[in-house]
């Protein structure tokens, strides 16, 4: 039989201060030295109304790596009788890594120094986070391993900062001319999302005192085999095809921002509740038992408020209409932080004083890369 798993700590880094809407562009920095276009409109839709950067807000340079961030979420795991010398797993997500070798989870163990452990990393783009939570979940409750750490990260604002558009910019003025904004699928992103870690501790045993949450199941599925890539970075898109970064000579990845973060946002608001929700639930429900009257908390991630509504119109064709006063999103004040963004969400809930014994959890988290979703069930003991 399986070992029954128990997520026993959890811990958020936000670094600094929350940054309000008016104040983000001067922190991000003007894009040819102009005002975008976008950003009104974009952070209309989309219901955040701050969010956190890793940006020393009086310099204006970076202020921790994503390997670091993912170090303070990991320690503030620690105490009341569990060191770093304890992690005998460690498994992080996450799709802004601070290079492209050596992979997130050595970096992470090299900056937290703690003895020789298991540590992988997972890859991809929102999804990561929860792909980490499953491989600590699964060498938990195979017995492989006593405890294991899962990290979801993400440091968006290196990749949002306006530098890394200016030579696009001087690369296309005859199109600016006509356009001056950056082409939307590229900027709109820069108004969504932001920086944050995650971290959570899962033992084999619930705590002795206080809350814990045993982690019952987690469901992973990809809709690759029918759809195009949708959200990408370091590729141009060629049709349906992506042309990755290693096609493009240095200048040629200046000049066409290859390393952008870069969204079909028509592909996006056709598809992403059909196949990550509606989809996704047909083939969950009958295998989980799932209903809507046994779940107490829903915790779902979605990039913008635009698609709360949407959302809650696929629960119902799905057969799952949670009710909209069991939800719990920090959406509108942590920002959307990708991978990390799960792990904030159940950071605050779980020490909120809400949960009670017994009470249901349900975790929704897609991505809209090739489009993925994962649902997980959780019970309070």
């Amino acid at each position: 039989m399986p070992n029954p798993v128990y997520i026993n700590r959890i811990s958020a880094c936000l670094p600094h201060e929350p940054v309000g809407n008016e104040e983000m562009e001067a922190r991000l920095g003007l894009v040819g030295g102009k005002p975008s276009r976008a950003r009104k409109l974009v952070l209309r839709s989309n219901g955040i109304r701050s969010r956190h950067y890793a940006i020393d807000p009086h310099s204006g340079r970076p202020s921790m790596s994503n390997a670091q961030m993912t170090a303070a979420a990991v320690r503030g795991l620690l105490g009341d009788g569990f060191a770093l010398d304890d992690i005998q797993c460690l498994a992080t997500g996450t799709s802004t890594p601070d290079q492209l070798m050596p992979n997130h989870a050595v970096m992470v163990h090299g900056e937290l120094g703690h003895p020789p452990a298991e540590v992988v990393a997972t890859a991809g783009i929102c999804l990561c986070g929860v792909s980490a939570l499953k491989y600590a979940w699964l060498s938990v409750r195979s017995g492989e391993t006593g405890n294991a750490v899962a990290c979801g990260s993400e440091l968006a604002s290196g990749l949002m900062h306006a530098g890394n558009f200016e030579a696009e910019l001087e690369g296309r003025v005859a199109e600016l001319e006509r356009r001056p904004e950056i082409a939307f699928e590229k900027d709109f992103l820069r108004w969504m999302l932001s920086d944050g870690a995650g971290a959570v501790l899962l033992e084999g045993r619930p705590n002795p005192q206080g809350p814990s949450l045993r982690l019952d199941w987690i469901d992973i599925l990809s809709f690759a085999d029918r759809m195009p890539p949708c959200m990408y970075a370091g590729a141009e898109k060629d049709g349906d095809e992506l042309v990755g970064w290693t096609r493009f000579d240095a200048a040629g990845r200046a000049r066409r921002s290859v390393m952008a973060i870069k969204q079909d946002v028509k592909l996006l608001n056709d598809n992403i509740v059909r196949l990550t929700v509606e989809e996704a639930l047909q083939r969950i429900m009958p295998r989980r038992g799932l209903s809507a009257a046994a779940i107490d908390h829903f915790l779902p991630h979605y990039s913008s408020g635009f698609f709360r509504e949407r959302l809650a119109t696929g629960l119902q064709r799905a057969g799952l209409a949670i009710p909209e006063e069991r939800w719990f999103t920090n959406l509108a004040d942590k920002g959307n932080t990708g991978a990390a963004s799960f792990f904030i969400m159940l950071d605050e809930l779980f020490h909120s004083g809400r949960l009670q014994k017994g009470q249901r959890i349900l975790g929704y988290v897609p991505e809209s890369g090739r489009f993925s979703s994962a649902f997980l069930h959780m019970t309070v003991v």
